[in-house]
């Protein structure tokens, strides 16, 4: 059961990041608009991108999930810092689902942290 929790949510956390990628690479005008209140546009939207998507790849591998789980918290983390001291909860109108899409990533990939603790090279000593 443990095996497909861990596959259901790396899958869902996979594709909330993916699907975000085209609106960075694109310079949609939201993204632009979130990264220049940042005060990062343009290259950390890009470089966020990137690291995004090494995210998710290494989370669709079973050895590399532990990873991408630990990168995506970090950048999410970063994003909902940014939500509540730059950004705002609410962006252009969008009822807070970003900020709300945000929270949920950000702790599906600490559950996977969780699930996955034992393959983490530091920590299988310890547990």
């Amino acid at each position: 059961m443990k095996r497909y929790t861990s596959i259901a949510l790396r899958i869902i956390v996979a594709i909330i990041l993916l699907q975000t990628l085209r609106f960075k690479f694109t310079a949609h005008p939201d993204s632009v608009y979130i990264f220049s209140k940042a005060g990062l546009e343009p290259y950390g939207r890009i470089l966020i991108g990137i690291l995004e998507l090494i995210s998710s790849i290494l989370l669709l591998r079973n050895k590399t999930a532990w990873i991408g789980a630990i990168l995506t918290s970090g950048i999410i983390g970063g994003a909902i810092f940014l939500h509540l001291t730059k950004i705002g909860i609410q962006v252009n109108n969008d009822n807070g689902v970003l900020f709300i899409t945000a929270i949920i990533t950000f702790i599906l990939s600490i559950i996977i942290i969780y699930i996955h603790r034992k393959d983490i090279p530091s920590l299988s000593k310890f547990l």
